[in-house]
């Protein structure tokens, strides 16, 4: 079988092996759905197509294609005339709101924030990166810092008065 040179995942990639194992015998077509999560039926269905088409077979014909569920182009047109026109300083949220309240549109906010990011009116949240902190040497004898910390608490359950736990840690040894 010729094969060609396609960018597969590593997914793909496990897939491939795992058919290969079933054409060469080497693996049964259940034990090949239970390790791709698939049915007996679909690795049948995979491994007729690898046989047909080699690798390619085992990539979607989709791939690459718009979805069937994208919104058609005028209904996209006529949103963005929308949100320019009449709710450019709205959120996401409230403008889908109003294009189903007025104007009898019905989209996810979702699809309405991408539209607004598209045109420019809405500006995507950055997510902040994990504040780094500068690392304190740790002090060198013993006794030289300690870090006291008091808990209170009722520990004895009701049967005294209420206490305070306290603690000393020194930082030289963290004991």
């Amino acid at each position: 079988m010729p094969e060609e040179t396609i960018a597969l995942t590593q997914r793909a990639r496990h897939r491939l092996k795992v058919i290969e194992a079933v054409t060469d015998r080497r693996l049964m077509q259940t034990d090949a759905g239970g390790q791709l999560g698939l049915t007996t039926r679909q690795v049948k269905r995979l491994v007729a197509a690898y046989r047909a088409e080699g690798a390619a077979g085992l990539v979607s014909q989709r791939l690459g294609q718009p979805s069937n569920r994208r919104l058609k182009e005028p209904l996209r047109e006529a949103i963005r005339a929308l949100l320019v026109e009449r709710y450019p300083d709205f959120g996401p949220t409230l403008a889908q709101e109003k294009l189903l309240e007025v104007h009898q549109i019905e989209v996810s906010i979702e699809t309405v924030r991408q539209l607004q990011v598209e045109l420019g009116l809405w500006k995507p949240k950055r997510r902040q990166g994990a504040r780094t902190f500068q690392p304190r040497e740790r002090r060198g004898r013993f006794g030289e810092l300690i870090q006291i910390e008091g808990s209170p608490h009722a520990w004895c359950e009701g049967r005294s008065p209420r206490c305070t736990l306290i603690v000393f840690i020194d930082d030289a040894t963290g004991r």
